[in-house]
């Protein structure tokens, strides 16, 4: 899909150093200062640079729109994109689980998914990404591990544990062992031995995490769902420099001091706390404890939240930077996240109602609606 030529007049245009109603050039799929192709007028219309979205799941209704529904895959994932680019995200990090959990969150479904979006990607606009969320207690998978993040060119890896281990130390079934084991493929106590199994290996996990995560160089490691400055203090230990949903405050001003990034759900943000009970990550985004704020489980979320910031009293900039500049930061994607000649074309532009009217993903078009459709047209 080739990229467009045009150049924008009339519009307010986020840059770095704020707002400008400079025209603004569009050509081979870059930002240019240079007025190329036909003219855009868009008085009227906020232009913002691209979404860079660092974790969602969101695509996962795409891919199995009834549990065993997946007739294709790579057709779900195209489905997906073109619910990204509506949403203005243009870089997308699909969070695929790599789990004993098992179903959609087994290895096999991981290596599916990692092969549709392969598949998709040349045929979409947004710049799609499987972001591998990798449970640590899964020991006898660690070379498989490496060898897939190797082979796929996976660029970042999350580190989760979603044992329930205070109830398999207390020898308890876990609460919704019945529901989740299906979810598995397995009976109830086949799960429940597994769990055991993997809980009473974590003598080991340390070490072995230590070792994969010193074998995945280049690649963005993180942790996911700290809760303390002790569970910061191994994950920076090992390399994994990236906080993902902290819990708590404390994890968070850990991460902070220690110099790592920190990645906080969107939704949390527009539904004003988070749905268990966790920190707010408006607070913590208020409190400068955030680096980006992420899909989650709802890809509206991110537009959405950055405008209740600015509604809140944060300057339009910085709120908007948590999801376009930031994220591309701590993701190592140099080359967008804000608009500058020479980096990527991946525009979102916005309505006076702050709707998504148009996006632009290296100058491909990949969603324009309404009064920018008729300006074209």
């Amino acid at each position: 899909m080739e990229s467009l030529t045009f150049h924008i007049t009339g519009a307010q245009i986020l840059r770095p150093e704020g707002w400008t109603d400079a025209p603004l050039g569009v050509a081979e799929g870059i930002c240019t200062d240079v007025r190329a192709g036909r003219a855009l007028d868009l008085a009227g219309f906020r232009v913002v640079p691209g979404i860079v979205d660092a974790h969602g799941d969101g695509f996962e209704r795409h891919l199995a729109r009834r549990r065993g529904a997946m007739l294709d895959m790579e057709e779900g994932v195209r489905a997906c994109a073109g619910e990204l680019a509506a949403n203005g995200i243009t870089t997308a990090m699909l969070a695929q689980f790599y789990s004993w959990e098992g179903g959609m969150r087994s290895p096999e479904f991981a290596r599916q998914v990692i092969a549709a979006v392969a598949g998709a990607n040349p045929c979409v606009v947004p710049d799609l990404h499987v972001q591998l969320r990798f449970e640590t207690h899964m020991l006898g998978d660690y070379e498989a591990v490496k060898t897939l993040v190797a082979e796929a060119g996976i660029r970042h890896l999350v580190f989760n544990d979603h044992l329930p281990h205070d109830h398999l130390d207390r020898g308890k079934r876990p609460p919704r062992l019945t529901g989740t084991a299906l979810k598995s493929g397995r009976n109830p106590e086949a799960h429940l031995a597994l769990m055991q199994a993997l809980h009473d290996a974590s003598g080991d996990v340390p070490g072995a995490v230590a070792h994969l995560a010193a074998d995945l160089r280049g690649v963005t490691l993180g942790s996911h769902d700290d809760r303390s400055a002790q569970d910061r203090e191994f994950w920076r230990g090992v390399g994994a420099h990236l906080s993902e949903f902290p819990e708590t405050r404390e994890a968070a001003e850990a991460a902070r001091a220690g110099g790592d990034a920190i990645v906080l759900g969107a939704p949390n943000v527009t539904r004003g706390g988070s749905h268990n009970g966790n920190v707010s990550a408006e607070e913590l985004a208020h409190a400068g404890l955030c680096d980006a704020l992420a899909s989650d489980y709802h890809y509206p979320s991110p537009r959405r939240a950055a405008l209740k910031l600015v509604a809140q009293g944060m300057e339009f900039g910085e709120a908007w930077a948590l999801i376009s500049s930031g994220p591309a930061r701590i993701l190592g994607f140099d080359d967008r996240g804000e608009i500058v000649p020479g980096k990527r074309a991946d525009l979102v532009m916005l309505d006076e109602g702050g709707q998504v009217a148009a996006c632009f993903c290296a100058g491909r078009l990949g969603f324009m609606a309404g009064p920018v459709a008729a300006r074209l047209f």
